[in-house]
């Protein structure tokens, strides 16, 4: 009888999926042979594919097919995400597991994890350089251990997110290792060039990512007698995706990582993917059909998952890797430009081109969901809209240098603490790191034990939150900054981190500050429960999903900024002070009382006193 059911189960599954790539096999076929022209590496993909459904687990089915029949799912309001380093959080996968009660305590439901695929000590970028794409660091753990989380978090109504990081591999992957060696079968899989004739004709036109830390885009091999393309640093080499056997493969360990409960993939250095001669090799027309190649992929197999890109750009010209409505590519894009801007904000108190930055955002579909952040685990990159600024008599070199000599602390009455990161004397650029709290101030207050001074920075770090919370789309935290956690200076004590200054925001969860969360006598206890006051108005107020209506509002003084947001009949204004000094709204509203959420008074918004780093969330009555 089991054996009958098991047959039952597997022909219906195969209905699913027939139905499934029937729907979506014309266009895959189309994009597929319009890249490679390989029909039987397109049949053995499609087989491949049905081998991955199949495998796929029960219960992943059943929430492909709930998310199938609610594809709004993750645009609700009460979604709120968490990203952190394994090891830095927990210790391991299985600390991760045990500490799942805390995260629930964040109001948190959408983990993302770090990278966590073997690497090499030593050379692996944070992670970013992958030498196993189906097994996870020794110190990390196992498949068994990540899948054992995966499953504990959906039982708690969490979904996990990780890096997929295809545009390239670490050197010491199996594929790279036997191209050194010499076999033409994986050196076509990267960029092997035995002579500088060419790389030198890709040099006048592709940018350099790091150019005082990696600079060019190419490395000398002396053992193998080659170059080979290394956009990032010269231990990750560049896939060749003109190569229908990389893309192919690739696919298969995205659908092995979605078959182990990932619900959320996080495709890295999205515009880099495609390589062409006398181009910048990046945002090529041949990206936006892989990427809407895996869109379709992950409709057929694992139908649940979502596609978050990492595209650093302005949100105008990050908008077309989400597609179209009849044919989509990413789910999810972050908001990069509009997280620098709010930093410029902060050290300018002016939210001139914070409200215009806003506005392009406001303005595209609201099919678009962006993801909103303070900080990350990368640096700040001052990619500002500097035409804007210079017709304000602001000169681009002169503002980044000012924006970074005020983080460190040295001018415009900063607060601040930071430290830069790949500066170039030649160009004076530079990009910065810090943690929210000591970019607000948390860490000069409390190395001075001034209290007056830690209670203006928390305000600020509130502020922000509740500023970040208002915009459109889904606020992402950084771990440790629920608590305040401080910039970590004992990563230059590590000769594998020393180097690189981003391992200075990257320190490990401080869970001594955590034990405080319920104290309002500590700063960790004022942060956490500030933070959980505005994560419960964003859970109950239907107004924060991302496809509401949202605004900026003229206040008229230079460091105030108004969002407005409308949905179904309901409508929240929220005023945030950038200054360290108390401000006027010169708004007004006309349409009735409204009832601040935090306080709880009745309100009328017009000419509105908002305090020194203060903010309200007012919500008309009806």
């Amino acid at each position: 009888m089991k054996e009958e059911i098991k047959k039952e189960w597997a022909a219906d599954a195969d209905s699913v999926f027939q139905d499934r790539i029937t729907r979506h096999h014309d266009e895959l076929r189309w994009l597929y042979m319009e890249l490679y022209g390989n029909s039987s590496m397109f049949a053995e993909l499609c087989d491949r594919m049905r081998e991955y459904y199949l495998e796929r687990d029960k219960k992943l089915k059943d929430c492909d097919e709930e998310r199938e029949s609610d594809r709004e799912w993750y645009k609700r309001n009460d979604m709120l995400g968490m990203m952190f380093y394994i090891d830095n959080f927990a210790g391991n996968i299985k600390g991760v597991e045990s500490r799942l009660d805390y995260i629930e305590q964040c109001n948190v439901n959408y983990v993302h994890l770090m990278p966590f695929l073997d690497t090499t000590e030593g050379r692996s970028d944070g992670g970013y350089a992958v030498s196993d794409f189906r097994k996870v660091q020794e110190k990390l753990g196992t498949m068994e251990d990540l899948e054992s989380l995966t499953a504990a978090c959906h039982r708690k109504g969490i979904n996990v997110c990780m890096d997929f990081v295809m545009n390239h591999t670490s050197e010491d992957h199996e594929w790279a290792k036997k191209a050194r060696q010499g076999d033409g079968e994986y050196m076509s899989r990267y960029f092997f060039f035995d002579s500088y004739h060419e790389p030198a004709m890709y040099e006048r036109t592709v940018p350099q990512v790091f150019p005082t830390t990696a600079p060019g885009n190419f490395t000398w091999l002396e053992d193998a007698g080659h170059f080979v393309m290394t956009t990032f640093y010269p231990y990750q080499w560049d896939l060749n995706y003109r190569n229908p056997r990389v893309f192919n493969e690739m696919m298969y360990h995205f659908l092995y990582l979605a078959n182990r409960g990932i619900d959320i993939i996080r495709i890295d250095a999205v515009p880099y993917i495609w390589k062409e001669l006398n181009t910048s090799c990046r945002n090529l027309p041949q990206v936006h059909n892989i990427v809407r190649m895996m869109r379709i992929i992950s409709e057929i197999v694992c139908p649940g998952v979502l596609l978050l890109g990492e595209v650093v750009m302005e949100p105008e010209k990050v908008a077309p890797y989400f597609g179209t409505v009849k044919k989509p590519e990413c789910h999810m894009l972050y908001n990069v430009t509009t997280m620098a801007t709010t930093w410029h904000t902060v050290a300018t108190r002016d939210v001139k081109l914070l409200k215009r930055q806003l506005d392009i955002v406001n303005s595209l579909p609201k099919e678009y969901v962006f993801l909103n952040y303070l900080r990350c685990h990368d640096d700040i990159g001052w990619g500002l809209d500097y035409g804007i600024l210079m017709s304000d008599g602001i000169g681009e070199r002169s503002h980044k240098q000012y924006l970074n000599d005020y983080f460190q602390g040295c001018v415009g009455n900063s607060n601040s603490r930071g430290e830069l990161y790949n500066a170039d004397p030649v160009t004076g650029d530079a990009r910065f790191c810090g943690t929210t709290a000591s970019m607000c101030g948390v860490e000069k207050a409390g190395f001075e034990q001034d209290e007056a001074a830690m209670e203006q920075a928390v305000r600020l770090v509130l502020m922000l939150h509740a500023y970040m919370f208002m915009q459109s789309g889904i606020p992402v935290l950084y771990s440790g900054d629920e608590v305040g956690q401080v910039n970590d200076y004992t990563y230059k004590e590590n000769p594998n981190k020393v180097a690189d200054s981003r391992y200075l925001h990257r320190g490990p969860m401080n869970w001594d500050l955590a034990a405080n969360i319920q104290n309002t006598d500590t700063v960790e206890g004022r942060i956490f429960q500030g933070l959980n006051r505005l994560e419960r108005i964003r859970k109950t107020e239907k107004v924060f999903v991302s496809n509401a209506d949202t605004w900026t509002i003229e206040t008229w003084e230079q460091s105030v900024l108004c969002i407005g947001r409308y949905f179904d009949g309901e409508k929240i204004i929220g005023l945030f002070n950038f200054s360290e000094h108390d401000k006027t709204a010169w708004i007004n509203e006309t349409d009735g009382d409204y009832v601040e959420l935090i306080s709880g008074n009745t309100m009328r918004p017009i000419g509105v006193n908002i305090p020194a780093y203060g903010f309200y969330y007012m919500k008309k009555k009806k």
